[in-house]
C-alpha cells in the first residue's frame, strides 16, 4: 500500500507561487484606432512637428536566465523532498526541482517585463514612423508633436 503525505506549508506555498504565476491573463491594452491627417492639417504642422496618428502600448516580455533555473529547481527540490514520502520521495524531489526551475525561469521573465508605448507619427512630408518610449506619453490621435530629448512633446 502506498502512504498518502499531507502537503506541508512549505509545499502549500509553492502551489500558491504556482497557481498564481500561470494563473493570471495578460491584460491587452484597447488600441484607438488609426487617424490620418488632411493635407491642411499636415500645411498646418511646424518644420520640426509631426501628428500622432496611433498611440498604443504593450508589455515587452523580458528574458530568464540560468539563474532563474537553477534558483527555482534548488526550491522545487527541496520543497519535493519535503512532499514526498517513502519510495516517492526521489520522484517528488526530480519533480519539484524540474517544476520550481520551470517557475524560476517564469518569475524571472516576468520581473524584467515593462510597459512600451508605440506611437505612430506622420511627418509634415507625409512620411510614417514611429517612436518607442517606456513612460505613458499621453497623447492621443490628432494630437500635433515634436521630438525633444528623446520624449515627445505636445505643441
Amino acid at each position: 500500500m502506498s502512504q498518502r503525505s499531507n502537503p506541508t506549508p512549505k509545499a502549500a506555498a509553492l502551489l500558491v507561487l504556482v497557481l498564481a504565476l500561470f494563473g493570471g491573463a495578460a491584460q491587452a491594452q484597447p488600441e484607438a484606432a488609426a487617424s490620418k491627417p488632411s493635407a491642411k492639417q499636415l500645411a498646418k504642422l511646424c518644420a520640426d512637428c509631426s501628428w500622432v496618428s496611433e498611440v498604443h502600448s504593450y508589455e515587452h516580455k523580458g528574458e530568464g536566465s540560468a539563474l532563474g533555473v537553477i534558483g527555482g529547481a534548488v526550491v522545487g527540490g527541496l520543497l519535493g523532498s519535503q512532499v514526498g514520502g517513502g519510495s516517492g520521495k526521489k520522484l517528488a524531489t526530480v519533480g519539484g526541482a524540474v517544476a520550481g526551475g520551470y517557475a524560476g525561469n517564469e518569475i524571472e521573465k516576468r520581473s524584467k517585463s515593462y510597459r512600451v508605448w508605440v506611437v505612430t507619427l506622420i511627418d509634415k512630408d507625409g512620411r510614417s514612423h514611429t517612436h518607442e518610449q517606456r513612460s505613458d506619453p499621453q497623447l492621443r490621435s490628432g494630437d500635433s508633436v515634436v521630438l525633444k530629448d528623446g520624449k515627445l512633446e505636445r505643441r
